[in-house]
Formats: structure tokens, C-alpha cells, sequence
């Protein structure tokens, strides 16, 4: 097979730096290369293949929908939209649901839903956070914490102030008249695999609730499933009830589908928040046509039938005591809730000619194994939820022998 570098750098925009590596197939945990080489893949897509790769039910679930009906606008009512948003509205809490693309269309619609809930006061004022990443769009990089994404893209959307993660008093001092939402990742993933307290998401609800203002959960990287509950924040803040949800990722095992939720608690004369975005609003071509619906429902329905939800909270304990039992001189903490973990690396990490995380990524990728960088200090674990313990085994095998190999070489 002829190698794909060649027709990358010719034909597609070099907005990704791409590993050196031809993907040809997957199953399950494992992905197979252009030479046949078999890999265990810990990314999973970054946490998006919730089933691993080319799952058999999810396959055939998308070639029956696809065998009767792909697309047919949302100018009209179809089986699986509506049966995927009744089975998100029962995991997540009265209200209703929007179909999008991506985790960025549904952070945006949190954006919408919360500049149109602020017009009848005067109010656009979003508080985010440090180290947060909510997407690519221009509205999206607004409101993530971090510079690196929004260099050269100026002038930004205004109204977004960023402050520290898990600071409730800096939020209290943030909030003034102009401040209508707050949206928050209950665990930051693009960060680094940082979580929020259960009183930092109790304090923000509080505050939230005394100034008449919205509670946005950013889930796309952390929900349905991946922290092993449903509600990604049900891991840390059980009693906690956002005003918004956002998801993507997890959601459909590939398929490109997002969403949100918006609760359908009464805010004012206007009625109830979930219907705030009447007809022509906002709107998507593609979002919940019948083919990703039809994957969407698949997925849940077999986390849920196969107790995947406990398998992934017992199965991540034992991924993150496994790293830990590493005790590599290098990596400094663990940071894990469900199968969500980060891999922090020291100061003393050695010194080498890419950023730490950057190398230990592309050495496990020679050694057979897939993880993510999250910056230039942590790597992220993210397989699929049915990973198996001889899966975890081998990836830490590799994971210890990469160490190694790196340490060797200095």
C-alpha cells in the first residue's frame, strides 16, 4: 500500500501534527497499521470509541439504519432522533435535547442557549476556567483557558472571562451584573485529566441558583459512560443538577454525532429553558440524522446491557493502581476517575528534543501502544470502556518499557 504522507502534505491543510503512522483497521482495543503491525490503542479516538473499533452490533445497527434511511433533514420527525433523545433525557434529568456534529456545535448551542436566557436581562457575561478546552470554533476558543488555541485568531468573541479551576472565590468575585452562565468541564480532559471538587460543583450551582444565572456541564470528553456513570459529574457531585449538558465524543463510538440537554425547569414569562430556542434559532444540517441516532442508541444500549459503567470504574482503579505500582522515578501523580487517566510527568523528566509527553507518546507508539498526549507533561489513558485486565496488563507493560527505553537512551 502506498504510504499516505506523500498525499497529506499535498492535499490536506496541516492543521493536525500528525504521528508518523498509516492506520488501516481496528478491532476492538487494537488497530492494525498499513504493514499489518498490530497496536493496543489506549486513545480509543480520544475517549470516542467507547466499544473499541469496528464493534459488531454498532455495524450492524449502522448498516440496517443506513439500508433504510440516511438523511432526511430536520424539517421532519424520524424513529431513531426521537428515541435517542428519550433515552438521554432518562440519564440526565427532565428536559430535552438538541442533535449536532461535534462536541464544539454543542458547546456552542450552550453558548446560544445561554446569551438568549440572558436578553431579557442584559446579561452575556460566560465565566470559564483555566486549563479548560471547549472547542474549535471561533465562539469555542473564547471560552477555552487556554492561549495556545486562540493565537492569531483575533479579535475574539467577547463576554468570556477565564479564571482558576476549583477557585469558588474567584468565581464569587467574577460574577457582576453582566454574568449569565457559568460553563465548567467537570473534569478537565484536554487540561490534563484534572477533576473538580464536589464542593467547587455544589459552590457553582449555589451561586448559580442566588444570581439567577445557568450551570453549564462541558462533557463532552468526560460523559456518557467514561467516568463510569453516565453523568460524568455523578462521580464526583451526585446531588449536583446542571441547567445544560454537552456531549460528543463517546456518544455514537465514531459516528460524527453531538448534543445537549437543557433542562426544562421554568426561568421566567418565556416558559421553560429547554424550549427558550424556538423554531429557527439554531439549527444543523446533518445533527441527529438516522444513521448516527441509530449508533447512538446502540452504544448505550450495550454499556447498559454489559455493565460497562461498573467495568469501567473497577477496571480504571486497576488501570491507575497498576501505573502507580510502576513507581517510575518520572511520573509524579495519577490522576483517574473511571477510565479517564493522566499520567503526570516531573520536571526531572529527561531531557530530550520534544516536550516530555510528546515523547513518551511517539516512543509507546513504536513499542505498540496508543496514548494521548494532554500538553507538554501528561499523557492520557483512554480505552475503550469493555477493555479487558490482560488489555491493561499489556499497555502498562509497554507503557514501563517505553519509560525505560527513554531513560536507557539518556
Amino acid at each position: 500500500m502506498k504510504p499516505l504522507a506523500e498525499d497529506y502534505s499535498r492535499f490536506v491543510i496541516p492543521t493536525y501534527g500528525r504521528f508518523d503512522l498509516d492506520i488501516e483497521s481496528g478491532s476492538g482495543c487494537f488497530i492494525h497499521d498499513a504493514s499489518g503491525r498490530k497496536i493496543l490503542d489506549f486513545g480509543a479516538g480520544i475517549a470516542v470509541c467507547s466499544l473499541g473499533h469496528a464493534h459488531p452490533e454498532v455495524t450492524s445497527a449502522v448498516c440496517g439504519q443506513a439500508g433504510k434511511l440516511v438523511h432526511t433533514s430536520n424539517l421532519y420527525r424520524t424513529g431513531p432522533q426521537a428515541d435517542l433523545a428519550r433515552r438521554l433525557v432518562e440519564i440526565t434529568g427532565e428536559g430535552k435535547i438538541f442533535f449536532c456534529n461535534s462536541g464544539a456545535e454543542a458547546n456552542e448551542g450552550l453558548i446560544k442557549l445561554a446569551r438568549r436566557f440572558g436578553s431579557a436581562t442584559g446579561r452575556s457575561g460566560i465565566l470559564t476556567f483555566n486549563g479548560s478546552f471547549h472547542g474549535r470554533t471561533m465562539a469555542c476558543i473564547s471560552a477555552t483557558g487556554q492561549d495556545k488555541v486562540k493565537k492569531d485568531f483575533g479579535p475574539l468573541l467577547p463576554g468570556f472571562q477565564h479564571l482558576p479551576f476549583g477557585d469558588l472565590d474567584a468565581v464569587r468575585a467574577a460574577v457582576d451584573s453582566n454574568t449569565i452562565a457559568i460553563l465548567v468541564e467537570p473534569i478537565q480532559g484536554e487540561g490534563g485529566i484534572h477533576p473538580a471538587t464536589a464542593d467547587f460543583l455544589r459552590g457553582l450551582r449555589a451561586l448559580c441558583d442566588e444570581r439567577d444565572m445557568l450551570l453549564l456541564f462541558d462533557e463532552v470528553q468526560c460523559g456518557l459512560g467514561r467516568t463510569g456513570h453516565w453523568c460524568g459529574w455523578h462521580a464526583i457531585a451526585e446531588d449536583v443538577q446542571p441547567d445544560g449538558v454537552s456531549w460528543a465524543k463517546g456518544i455514537a463510538n465514531g459516528f460524527p454525532l453531538g448534543a445537549f440537554w437543557a433542562s426544562s425547569r421554568a426561568i421566567d414569562e418565556r416558559g421553560p429553558l429547554c424550549d427558550l430556542l424556538g423554531a429557527g434559532s439554531h439549527g444543523t444540517t446533518y445533527g441527529g440524522n438516522p444513521v448516527c441516532c441509530a449508533a447512538g442508541l446502540k452504544v448505550l444500549e450495550i454499556i447498559e446491557r454489559d455493565g460497562l459503567l461498573e467495568s469501567a470504574r473497577s477496571l480504571g482503579e486497576y488501570l491507575a493502581s497498576s501505573l502507580r505500582e510502576l513507581a517510575n522515578p518520572h511520573i509524579t501523580e495519577i490522576r483517574a476517575i473511571g477510565l479517564m487517566i493522566g499520567v503526570q510527568l516531573g520536571s526531572d523528566f529527561p531531557k530530550t528534543t520534544r516536550p516530555p509527553a510528546l515523547e513518551v507518546v511517539t516512543r509507546a507508539m513504536s513499542a505498540g501502544l496508543l496514548v494521548i498526549p494532554a500538553g507538554e507533561t501528561v499523557v492520557r489513558f483512554l480505552p475503550p470502556l469493555n477493555v479487558t485486565r490482560a488489555e491493561i496488563d499489556e499497555a502498562v507493560a509497554k507503557f514501563s518499557e517505553t519509560l525505560r527505553s527513554i531513560e536507557s537512551a539518556n
